[in-house]
């Protein structure tokens, strides 16, 4: 599997981007009223030139709904994936992600009060949502970070995995009692935490591709000690990362992106555990290459999962966690039995 990382090349990347533009494109294109590649295309060069659609029909559908909601899940599961890339490299924990730390947990915890109390931004309606889930995530960060330092100060792995697990399980409970009290936003919110990307507009896009360039570029910027964190942080302190600042930096990043990924698509999992798993098999573990491998890995995964949830029932459609979920659950044990019968 070395030999794989070694020789990823330019032109596998350029077969990554490809993947994703083929599937951003099928994405646009099916649906419960199917539009066929030449139409959208025609379509979407009208928008662009200003010129006005021939078909109205065609033309809200793909503008107003799919264009917006596509974009938005890829940039979702590109985050997300990078996220769970970044927290298994960091945490030398092939069961870790994002919400490893319990900081989505805590994210989740900010959107339920704001829905649940109706707290908006006048102008920006989601703002309201995506301030408290991303005030939440800083909060639910500090928290740990400062429990974890006070049992233990070199802010060991282990630690903070363990405090992270006992947030969540906390949190939980804090949600639970906030939806007794809130019986009628329930509906709203039971769907909003089943994660879901129906509604999105070019604004939420907007927001997650500037939290991506901003958060993800700082993650990315930090694959060499990623790579070190491999050998071990004795191991990489010896070499002169600054450990402790690297974990940090990561963390803030991870719980930023994540922070605004479950303001605006809800309660989404197993995309940061699998996805990064399944890149890596063909990429290897360096994280110079695996990191943005993982971001088209993610966004393939997620529009893929989002075209099902869309389709499968129709005319019914299904919550994106959930199939998520499902199809990641799967995968995982397919991936796991996969590594064990190597070993």
């Amino acid at each position: 599997m070395s030999r794989v990382g070694e020789n990823f090349k330019l032109h596998e990347y350029i077969l990554f981007a490809l993947a994703t533009i083929a599937t951003f494109i099928l994405c646009v294109c099916v649906g419960s009223v199917n539009i066929p590649l030449k139409d959208t295309a025609h379509v979407i060069w009208n928008s662009i030139r200003g010129l006005p659609a021939p078909q109205e029909i065609s033309n809200a559908i793909i503008l107003t709904v799919r264009l917006p909601r596509v974009m938005c899940v890829a940039l979702v599961g590109a985050a997300l994936s990078l996220c769970g890339g970044a927290m298994q490299g960091l945490l030398k924990n092939p069961l870790a992600d994002g919400s490893t730390l319990g900081v989505s947990s805590g994210a989740s915890l900010g959107a339920v009060i704001a829905i649940a109390l109706d707290i908006s931004i006048p102008a920006l309606p989601f703002a309201g949502t995506m301030v408290m889930a991303i005030l939440f995530a800083f909060i639910s960060l500090l928290m740990i970070l400062s429990l974890a330092y006070k049992l233990d100060f070199s802010l060991s792995t282990n630690t903070i995995i363990l405090i992270g697990v006992i947030y969540s399980m906390f949190v939980s409970a804090i949600m639970s009692l906030v939806i007794t009290f809130a019986y009628d936003r329930l509906k709203h919110i039971t769907f909003w935490t089943m994660g879901s990307l129906q509604g999105s507009n070019y604004s939420n896009a907007l927001v997650l591709l500037g939290a991506l360039l901003i958060f993800g570029t700082i993650i990315s910027s930090l694959a060499r000690e990623l790579n070190a964190f491999a050998v071990g942080e004795d191991n990489a302190r010896h070499i002169g990362v600054d450990v402790k600042r690297v974990k940090l930096t990561i963390l803030i990043a991870v719980s930023a992106l994540i922070g605004v990924c479950v303001s605006i698509g809800g309660v989404i999992g197993f995309v940061g555990l699998v996805t990064p798993h399944m890149v890596r098999m063909i990429v290897g573990p360096n994280h110079k290459r695996l990191l943005p491998a993982s971001l088209f890995g993610g966004a393939i995964f997620l529009m893929l999962a989002d075209l099902v949830a869309r389709i499968l029932v129709n005319p019914i459609e299904l919550p994106l966690g959930v199939v998520t979920s499902f199809i990641g659950s799967l995968m995982f044990v397919i991936i796991f039995y996969r590594s064990r019968k190597r070993t």
